[in-house]
């Protein structure tokens, strides 16, 4: 089916180009913004009603018809929330002719509706996702700053069939229609972020402050000059730009937050700058934009978690994490035909967390006790650079890009302490969300344990890549239709590298006294924690004495070695595609080769305990693995008009997504262990946990319909349905019976597994009325079908973090001094992952949040925010409810901020 529709859509490309006709006479350049030319406005639809033409404004409100016959011609735009516009416009042979319209004309009020407050982050969103070529959901810079959203993760949540992965309680990783991350597309200004994080490649959209963000574009559908990477969908990030807003404007914010289990305040500033200079005349302008976001948060968690069997484990968390965020923008457009810009974006995220934990070991009288430290430091940066431009040359659009973006994730000196103890009578039945537990209350003193293990880590992990895209875009008619036909081609190099050193302390530890680092009894609202243990006492002692201890030199070896692996990526990409309006239908179709040429580098690592031979050591065998393979994907988007309020739209699209790095990697894990037996004699166990260099892509063939009903006003009303079919799902499999494992016992490795299918529906409904009420929700409704390998068998069960139950509402009311939202998420249970016999299944998630705003006067206005309302916890279980796997509470949290815009 693939072949015979790559074959259809390159012929009726052909033919578009073949029989096309086109006329070189005048052109016009148009810009729609308010009526005080402070802003201007994206997705609003303009048409040439004598010629059928139709055209979206872009986000610098400019729109655009080229090679038109001179003499006068009917303009209509149209923007939701307001009455349309209606001009006359002249063309002049040989000339451009230009235009300013402003949506004001149109009606008096417009600002209140369109300009300012909530609705204009309801109404930009909106306009932009009806025009859209392919099926988008939409976030606008007013809309983000309409919720208590810390980062874009959190901002992206509000969306129709969107997730989030949440750590400590902050959004991090963001899920499309339930499937993992590591299948989203990411770009940041066009160009694909790499992952600061070692072995993934899902970015953690937390490191993106909300204030650096113009709008973010979610494309569920992809068209052909799109990366094929989408699985999930794609996530575009775009940051602030001069010509977003006309002259200067300028703001600042700032902002304390108390977290209430922690009973922390924290502060937070962010300020943004932007001015457009005239160099000579009207059209020469150079436009300079900036942003600059800083944030320092203290809080913590209380967490309790079991195995499901025989331990249970209880945590306290003290943790701050500060971000900064910059981007500097340049834009330069010396006249109408010609474009350049440069963009950059520099994000820093530092986590510094200090964990306290006891570990209950359940073995009658062979219990054991473990109290844990883990005191680690850990900062990721990002930093993006873009850099283009675009020529109009008549009936021909030019565009090329060259970018190059880094991310890092350093953890230095990170240190873990292990104490243990046995001896004590303790007891739990693992049960309920809090489970009870029965133990001694010497069980709490740190003078009861011995020292028995220390772990000094220096890890690091780099991802680069480089890339370089063109664009050619040409204007046509085709049998008296409105055409375009449009190629292109990128190339990315991409370098991911992981480097771990690790040290382990096992030894000369008997004259410690644990009671040395006695701190007082943290406050954790779960039970009786104990002891706490003083973090500064930690780290002072081991620095005083890390020479005297003893190392653990093989432990040490094999993680370090085994761990570390470079992968390098080159992707070509060549597309054609061709655009259509016939009357009310439009289409968009056409083919994308993408070419990988794949390589690994590690080691395969064994370490061998052989008592026969007396031999204790580590082999190190270097791993180098090369692989290329292609795809020639077709795509299809249809949009039609039912009429002037309803839409109809169809995708077919084919899209891949890459194994995650850590999964195709190089490297082997191997322990070897001879050991004498009953009888006399020797027996050899040998595991191994394994990289699969050899995986194949996943590959999806995607289906999406939806109607979209836009009854006046700022709103709409809309339904889809969405079906993925996946093939080469990555599954994690013993594969000890293969032949090239002979004489292992067990042997865990990622293979291609079975076929997964995904479908679902997506609602929305958002509406403002003329009160200031403001109503929205959504919900997305899926289900899936996945198969895994236990225990060598097939076992049937959905895809892994699939939620089938994902959707928000949100209630707000505006008037000219007050702003106000309630809003609620909601996620349904999903499956983890399988821990043995055991389904890990994380249970549903209910956030409330509050916004409220004082607009003192248009310029400033007061906020307060209330985060996690309720005090939801997080909870996951093994098969039932009722048997704890984790939970954790993270408290409410509550933000007060001032704000002044220019």
């Amino acid at each position: 089916m693939q072949y015979k529709l790559s074959r259809l859509t390159a012929a009726c490309l052909t033919a578009l180009i073949s029989t096309g006709t086109y006329a070189d006479q005048g052109n016009f350049v148009g810009t729609l913004s308010d009526s005080a030319r402070q802003v201007y406005f994206e997705g609003a639809q303009v048409r040439i009603k004598e010629l059928n033409l139709t055209t979206t404004t872009r986000r610098d409100g400019s729109f655009r018809f080229n090679n038109l016959d001179a003499g006068a011609y009917t303009l209509e735009i149209s923007y939701l929330g307001t009455a349309p516009i209606t001009r006359t416009i002249r063309i002049t042979d040989d000339k451009t002719s230009t235009g300013e319209f402003t949506l004001s004309d149109s009606r008096t009020a417009i600002e209140d509706v369109v300009v300012y407050g909530q609705r204009a982050g309801q109404a930009g969103a909106l306009n932009m996702q009806r025009s859209a070529d392919s099926i988008q959901s939409i976030v606008s810079s007013d809309a983000i700053g309409q919720f208590p959203d810390q980062n874009v993760a959190e901002a992206l949540q509000r969306l129709p069939g969107l997730s989030i992965e949440r750590d400590q309680g902050e959004g991090r990783f963001v899920g499309i229609r339930g499937l993992d991350p590591n299948l989203n597309n990411v770009t940041v200004n066009g160009v694909n972020i790499p992952s600061p994080e070692a072995g993934v490649r899902s970015v953690a959209l937390d490191v993106f402050p909300s204030e650096l963000v113009e709008g973010l574009v979610v494309s569920k559908s992809v068209t052909p000059d799109m990366d094929a990477d989408a699985i999930g969908g794609s996530i575009e990030v775009k940051s602030l730009s001069a010509f977003d807003r006309a002259g200067q404007s300028a703001s600042v914010t700032v902002q304390a937050s108390q977290n209430q289990l922690r009973d922390n305040t924290s502060p937070k500033v962010s300020a943004s700058y932007t001015n457009r200079y005239d160099l000579g005349n009207r059209a020469d302008v150079l436009g300079i934009a900036g942003a600059v976001s800083w944030s320092d948060r203290d809080f913590g968690s209380d967490n309790i978690e079991t195995n499901g069997e025989d331990e249970l484990e209880q945590r306290h968390y003290t943790v701050n994490r500060e971000r900064l965020g910059a981007a500097l923008n340049i834009d330069y457009r010396p006249d109408f035909n010609n474009q350049y810009y440069l963009r950059t974006l520099y994000s820093e995220f530092s986590d510094t967390e200090f964990r306290q934990a006891n570990v209950f070991v359940f073995d009658g009288d062979d219990s054991e006790i473990e109290r844990e430290s883990k005191d680690r430091f850990e900062e990721q940066q990002i930093f993006s650079v873009t850099a283009g431009g675009e020529h109009q040359r008549q009936q021909w659009l030019f565009s090329y890009q060259a970018g190059y973006s880094e991310s890092s994730e350093e953890e230095p000196d990170a240190l873990y302490y292990v104490f243990k103890t046995d001896g004590f009578d303790i007891n739990s039945d693992l049960l309920g969300q809090i489970p009870d537990l029965e133990q001694e209350a010497a069980v709490s003193q740190l003078s009861n344990y011995e020292l028995d293990e220390i772990e000094f880590a220096n890890n690091l992990s780099e991802d680069k890549e480089y890339s370089l895209k063109v664009d050619i875009a040409r204007d046509l008619t085709f049998s008296g239709h409105a055409a375009q036909i449009k190629f292109g081609g990128k190339y990315r190099s991409r370098e991911k590298q992981q480097n771990t050193n690790v040290t382990f302390f096992d030894g000369d530890f008997d004259a410690i006294d644990p009671g040395m680092f006695a701190d007082e009894t943290p406050d954790w609202g779960l039970g009786n924690f104990g002891q706490g243990l003083d973090k500064d006492a930690l780290r002072s002692f081991f620095n005083a004495n890390r020479s005297d201890f003893e190392i653990a030199q093989l432990d040490s070896e094999i993680e370090s070695n085994g761990e570390s692996f470079i992968n390098e990526e080159d992707i070509f990409a060549a597309y054609l595609m061709g655009k259509i309006d016939m009357d009310n239908l439009r289409i968009v179709a056409g083919l994308r080769y993408e070419k990988t040429d794949f390589s690994t580098s590690g080691q395969r690592v064994e370490l061998v305990e052989d008592e026969l031979n007396d031999i204790e050591q580590v082999i190190n065998t270097p791993w180098h693995v090369e692989q290329d393979y292609d795809y020639l994907l077709p795509s299809l988007n249809m949009r039609y008009a039912i009429n002037e309020n309803l839409l109809a739209r169809f995708a077919y699209t084919q899209t891949v997504a890459r194994p995650k790095f850590e999964e195709s990697a190089a490297f082997q894990i191997i322990e070897s262990k001879t050991e004498e037996n009953d009888d006399g004699g020797y027996d050899t166990e040998r595991e191994a946990e394994v990289g699969n260099p050899q995986l194949k892509p996943f590959e999806s063939d995607n289906i999406d319909l939806s109607i979209e009903y836009y009854p006046g006003g700022i709103g709409v009303l809309s339904a889809g349905y969405f079906y993925k079919d996946i093939s080469n799902f990555v599954v994690f499999a013993d594969v000890a019976n293969l032949p090239e494992w002979n004489g292992f016992d067990e042997v865990i490795q990622p293979v291609n597994g079975e076929d997964a299918t995904l479908q679902g529906v997506e609602l929305a409904w958002v509406k403002t009325f003329d009160s200031g009420l403001l109503l929205a929700a959504n919900a997305t409704f899926s289900d899936s079908e996945a198969v895994t390998l236990l225990d060598g068998e097939r076992f049937e069960t959905s895809l892994p973090n699939q939620s089938d139950r994902v959707g928000n509402i949100t209630v707000g009311y505006e008037d000219n001094q007050w702003s106000l939202r309630l809003t609620m998420t909601h996620k349904s249970e999903n499956l983890e992952e399988i821990d043995g016999d055991m389904l890990l299944m994380e249970d549903s998630h209910q956030q409330v949040d509050f916004s409220g705003k004082y607009y003192i006067n248009q310029n400033m206005h007061l906020y307060l925010n209330a985060i996690n309302i309720t005090d939801e916890p997080f909870y996951a279980y093994f098969n039932q409810r009722s048997r704890n796997a984790q939970y954790e509470e993270y408290g409410r949290t509550f933000e007060l901020g001032f704000s002044w815009n220019m």
